[in-house]
């Protein structure tokens, strides 16, 4: 099975609400992030992308962990994520190959999601926001 290696990025606002983009050409919303070229580190890749994506710099907060989930656009692909909690600098706007960008609830059902965010995302997201609001 082909793979494919990206950066993604968990963005969170005050509300706890995820920022999700859609792709040109898309049908899922996910992470905003991407692959990494040649020679990347990951964390420059996923900076990168927050910037071309969002027009935002961003600051990582924590490295998540790498996940191996099925890709959400490319049939009969293995996506590779390294994931990262980040703040960004500024508000984030539609950029390059963004078709649609929206703060989504962690409870949404109703939004096409990639399998990154439904199967890594919102559970890693809930386990810790619940536990960091007990604490």
């Amino acid at each position: 099975m082909n793979s494919i290696t990206v950066a993604a990025a968990i963005i969170l606002n005050e509300r706890n609400q995820l920022l999700l983009v859609r792709k040109r050409n898309t049908a899922y919303f996910m992470q905003v992030g991407g692959k990494l070229e040649a020679g990347e580190l990951a964390e420059v890749a996923m900076l990168r992308e927050i910037q071309e994506e969002t027009g935002s710099q961003a600051t990582i907060r924590q490295f998540i962990g790498r996940f191996e989930t099925r890709a959400a656009n490319e049939a009969d692909h293995q996506l590779i994520s390294y994931v990262y909690w980040v703040d960004l600098h500024q508000a984030p706007y539609m950029n390059a190959e963004i078709a649609e960008m929206k703060w989504m609830g962690l409870d949404d059902d109703q939004t096409l999601l990639a399998p990154l965010t439904t199967e890594v995302v919102i559970p890693w997201c809930k386990q810790n926001l619940l536990h960091a609001s007990q604490v």
